[in-house]
């Protein structure tokens, strides 16, 4: 076959699949259009998801009637006069293509006019040919219909789905730019019913309460740092998700550069990062976040649809997002609460009552347990915690600085089904899952053992552990994470490992099961490596290692568990991410009790 050039009609073609993927393509490329021009109402109206009409109206700037023909041109722009602009973009678009790309693949009206001209210019086309062009009476700003999207390319058409999942993702174009742009009037009409009309009044707070409801905005915390960084100045605002609400996909978390939505699997990685122990496995937060940096470090020019970017610095921005999102977990997120309350906590007086309470009990406290039932005839004493006195975790420890008020001092009251402790404080009652309390603490002591060595108990004599040549693989790879978690532990020979100490919170487990669950558990987790895989070991140890549920403890062991949970910098969940307290407040005991 001889080699020959396109013509232009399939070259518009092949250009426009580039731009146009779906009606959200066109609704996107548009919008931006329409924010560029310095539009402050949007509308959008869309018929059967957007195949049958799109129409967007913008009361901006408009165009002069001359440049009208002009703007539906391949490669024509208002927005770049030389290479050197792309070094430093400031708009959204910039490429040129966008009206011709929507043009070749549809029946296409736009009516658009200066604000300095009296009269407005209507261009018709189908496909990229203009069938005529005439002067019209039109109020400033433009306005642009699409009609039958990829009619003259059904194979395009065949793909598109159903009239509702196209309106689905039309829909989250605008509360995307409604986010982003708040202090614009977005509106979207489907099928002639309006279905989201954002304030337009600057408040980032209430579109966020049209976007996602009040029940989700009330439960996404503000996310606000000043530009860091030298001459790489990064800024990071936005909203970020309470721990308690997650997602089962990374899909709700939005970021934005400069206001331009983007994907970037790095930056969306750090958000979760954030998140590291504070959700289940398998579940993501939502978030909406917008970074702000000079447009010189930030390359636009990736990809046609412009929805790919690259940074100059990327490593600083990643870092920018992570601890932006931390911060205002560790600085605002609540303990978790039974049901939503208003009831101040009242903590004034709280700690010298706490501690007459605690001085009162002290004497009584056998007496109580046996009324409790705690202790039975020949039953061997729980599993020891850690000291009660043990140190709290101090500034250098690898774990990000706590709010004060994350927990607070709380007097333990009593234990039910052997497997929560009933504890009073400042605000109310509160409920603690032992388990998952007691895999905190020991995650975290782990975590900072190279600043607070962990205690261990030597054996009497070095114990041979048999694991198989296997299982001794996964082993051998972690022996400094083992040696940092309190085992003395040192390659045998074969699939034998030599025991000669132990972390002194084990207690009488028995170390040749525990590490055989160990390497198993890693076996299983084969898709982890690197930092993450260690992360993972000393969770499954701390997994194994912790108090169970249906294990009495005495008052003694639940006060000195509290006590070194208050200590932790992240007491409101275990490092899997479920919650371990859990808050009724006092003014919520007295409305169930008819008090108020």
């Amino acid at each position: 076959m001889s080699i020959h050039i396109l013509s232009p009609d399939v070259a518009d073609k092949i250009a426009a699949g580039e731009v146009v993927e779906r009606p959200a393509s066109v609704v996107k490329e548009l919008i931006e259009n329409s924010l560029d021009a310095g539009a402050t109402d949007i509308r959008v109206e869309i018929r059967a998801g957007g195949k049958r009409l799109i129409r967007v109206i913008d009361n901006g700037c408009g165009m002069h009637g001359a440049e009208v023909p002009l703007a539906v041109q391949r490669h024509a722009t208002s927005k770049l006069q030389s290479a050197a602009d792309l070094e430093h973009i400031g708009t959204l678009g910039f490429r040129g293509e966008a009206l011709a790309a929507i043009s070749a693949v549809s029946k296409t009206t736009l009516v658009s006019r200066h604000a300095d001209e009296s009269t407005g210019i209507e261009i018709k086309m189908e496909g990229s040919r203009v069938l005529h062009q005439r002067p019209i009476g039109s109020p400033p700003g433009t306005s642009i219909t699409i009609e039958q999207l990829f009619w003259n390319t059904p194979a395009r058409l065949k793909f598109l789905r159903t009239e509702a999942t196209e309106a689905g993702h039309i829909s989250k174009i605008v509360t995307r730019y409604a986010l982003a742009y708040p202090q614009v009037r977005f509106s979207t009409i489907n099928d002639g019913r309006l279905i989201f009309q954002a304030p337009g009044n600057g408040d980032r707070q209430q579109t966020l309460i049209k976007v996602y409801g009040a029940d989700i905005a009330r439960q996404m915390l503000p996310v606000q740092t000043e530009a860091a960084g030298g001459t790489a100045a990064v800024r990071v605002s936005g909203f970020a998700s309470q721990p308690a609400l997650h997602r089962n996909n990374r899909s709700y978390i939005e970021l934005f550069v400069n206001k331009r939505y983007i994907r970037d699997r790095n930056l969306s990685f750090a958000v979760i990062q954030a998140y590291h122990t504070l959700l289940p496995g398998g579940r993501y937060p939502i978030a909406v976040l917008f970074i702000d940096m000079d447009p010189g470090l930030v390359d636009v020019n990736v990809h046609p649809t412009k929805a790919e970017v690259r940074f100059r610095e990327a490593s600083l921005v990643f870092r920018a997002v992570q601890r932006a999102v931390v911060r205002a977990l560790h600085d605002q997120a609540p303990v978790a609460s039974l049901q939503p309350s208003s009831f101040p906590d009242t903590r004034s007086g709280w700690a010298q009552r706490r501690q007459t309470l605690l001085q009162a009990g002290q004497g009584q406290e056998g007496a109580g347990q046996m009324a409790m039932g705690i202790y039975r005839q020949g039953q061997p004493p729980a599993t020891p915690l850690v000291g009660a006195d043990a140190s709290a975790p101090t500034a250098s420890s690898p774990l990000p600085a706590a709010s004060p008020d994350l927990l607070p001092p709380l007097r333990p009251v009593g234990q039910v089904g052997a497997a929560y402790l009933v504890a009073e404080g400042p605000g109310g009652m509160y409920l603690i899952d032992q388990h998952a309390a007691h895999e905190r603490i020991l995650y975290e002591q782990i975590v900072q053992a190279e600043q607070q060595p962990i205690s261990r108990q030597q054996l009497l004599q070095p114990l041979t552990i048999e694991l198989g040549t296997q299982l001794a693989g996964f082993i051998s790879e972690q022996l400094s994470v083992l040696q940092q978690s309190g085992f003395d532990i040192e390659s045998f020979g074969g699939g034998s490992y030599l025991l000669r100490a132990i972390p002194a919170f084990m207690g009488k487990r028995d170390p040749q099961a525990l590490l055989t669950e160990v390497a198993e558990s890693l076996a299983a987790r084969d898709d982890v490596v690197g930092q993450a895989r260690e992360d993972e070991l000393v969770k499954i140890i701390c997994k194994r290692l912790a108090i169970k549920a249906g294990q009495v403890l005495s008052l003694a062991e639940q006060r000195a568990l509290l006590q070194q949970l208050e200590a932790c910098h992240n007491p409101r969940t275990c490092p899997h991410g479920r919650p371990t307290t859990l808050h009724l407040s006092a003014a919520q005991l007295q409305r169930q009790f008819g008090r108020t």
